[in-house]
């Protein structure tokens, strides 16, 4: 026996950790499982962890019938006969997707972004989006890209698996330190490194519920030309983001900075598994040929070597909801909408009325007021961390996030996030009596 195969005796194992990719690891790659299982492990525990969408509305029937609008869509408008219908929605599809044109109408029509369609490439949700820009961007070891933070945790694991490092910058009190984010640039660079693009969610954004406002939104424009970034915008929450709806960066962007990253998940349905990018940037050929590329090809050509194509099936359950809808998603979701207000409304209340805000309430205990979406962010006067959570769960009943796990270190060890989008009323009301009496044990 050599030493190789005493070694594989002794550790009873067929593969070694430190011999796979280092992102597994990573202890923030293991975020999403911990929190999962925690939730498993109390089935009846009160959650406000989950930033999922409610399950009221979702519907089988409905389902099918998307996917017959979408089929009699090919039929009459793309005058497919039945063979080619049934090959584009059965068969392996298009690498960037079969209901690219409706995407484009969607963001013309809710958002007055206007893109062409070829520029959209349809994604296994919006995660894919995230990696395939990512991959693209990261060309050596020079590049990095920056993030707000706290910054949504898909972001940091996808820019891992693709070994490229996120430098933080601070959010501030308008979303975005515009300080820090001149210095972090300038950093980067006198470490000789490149930053390629900066990645914000400007509506309702997870994990802080902020959303940035119109002046904030048109400065970030302004900085990311001036330090030549682009702005990957993540906007899955923009639909739920309140009445006063501001402009999203893509709408604003004269100068194609911004590359788009969109999901369905949340404003159609999450089983479909369907997202997009948007990449309309042009690249030049380095050939000397002159010749221009879009962006999206690009993407596109990574994701032919990832998933081969988005299942056009689920895209056809997207495509559907869309026409259906009159290619518009605050349409869809004008139930929604309605109700994740309403649990929003009831979350400040409810806050309010336990811990206040006069002389009798706790200030160490303080919350935001998003305008909308499905998150908020509550501090208090404690450490709480994965410990606090697991004793939450079991000793007093009630989920939340810790929202440390949103951070690149030490940051945010004494919030938690809020998630009121899958609660009812009477959830909400005794889910909060539960939090509160952990907030008061643990003061």
């Amino acid at each position: 026996m050599n030493d190789s195969e005493r070694e594989h005796q002794q550790v009873g194992s067929d593969l070694r950790l430190e011999g796979l990719h280092g992102s597994l690891a990573d202890p923030a790659m293991a975020s999403m499982n911990f929190l999962n299982e925690v939730a498993i492990r109390y089935p009846d525990a009160i959650s406000f962890a989950a930033g999922r969408p409610l399950e009221d509305f979702f519907d089988f029937d409905e389902v099918h019938r998307y996917v017959d609008v979408f089929v009699a869509h090919l039929r009459q408008e793309r005058s497919m006969n039945e063979a080619e219908a049934k090959r584009t929605v059965l068969q392996y599809g298009r690498t960037k997707g079969i209901i690219h044109d409706l995407v484009s109408r969607q963001l013309a029509v809710d958002e007055g972004i206007n893109v062409t369609s070829d520029s959209i490439v349809v994604t296994v949700g919006c995660q894919e989006a995230m990696f395939l820009v990512l991959r693209a961007l990261r060309a050596d070891a020079r590049d990095v890209v920056l993030a707000i933070s706290p910054t949504y945790v898909g972001l940091a694991g996808a820019a891992r698996l693709v070994d490229c490092p996120v430098w933080p910058v601070r959010s501030g009190p308008t979303g975005i330190d515009f300080d820090d984010l001149t210095a972090q640039a300038t950093a980067a660079r006198s470490a000789g490194l490149r930053p390629r693009a900066l990645y914000v969610i400007p509506d309702a954004a997870n994990p802080t519920g902020i959303s940035l406002d119109l002046e904030t939104r048109r400065k970030l424009l302004s900085a990311a030309a001036v330090e030549d970034l682009l702005l990957l915008e993540d906007n899955a929450y923009g639909v739920f983001a309140g009445k006063a709806r501001i402009p999203s960066l893509k709408t604003l962007d004269t100068q194609r900075r911004v590359v788009r990253l969109g999901s369905f998940a949340k404003t159609v349905l999450p089983g479909a598994r369907v997202g997009y990018v948007v990449a309309d940037q042009r690249v030049a050929e380095g050939d000397g040929s002159g010749q221009v590329s879009l962006f999206a090809d690009h993407l596109s050509t990574i994701k032919s070597m990832l998933t081969v194509n988005t299942a056009p099936l689920a895209q056809a359950v997207i495509g559907g909801a869309l026409l259906d809808n009159g290619h518009s998603l605050l349409a869809a979701n004008h139930r929604e909408i309605e109700l994740y207000q309403r649990n929003l409304r009831l979350m400040l209340k409810g806050l309010e009325s336990r811990f206040g805000t006069s002389a009798a309430g706790d200030p160490q205990v303080t919350w935001n007021t998003p305008s909308g979406g499905f998150f908020l962010t509550l501090t208090v006067p404690f450490e709480a961390d994965d410990v606090l959570l697991e004793r939450s769960a079991k000793d007093y009943g009630v989920l939340w996030t810790p929202m440390s796990h949103f951070y690149a270190g030490n940051g945010g060890s004494h919030q938690i996030r809020l998630s009121l989008s899958q609660l009812d009323p009477q959830s909400i009301e005794s889910g909060l009596d539960r939090l509160s009496a952990l907030v008061k044990y643990c003061s």
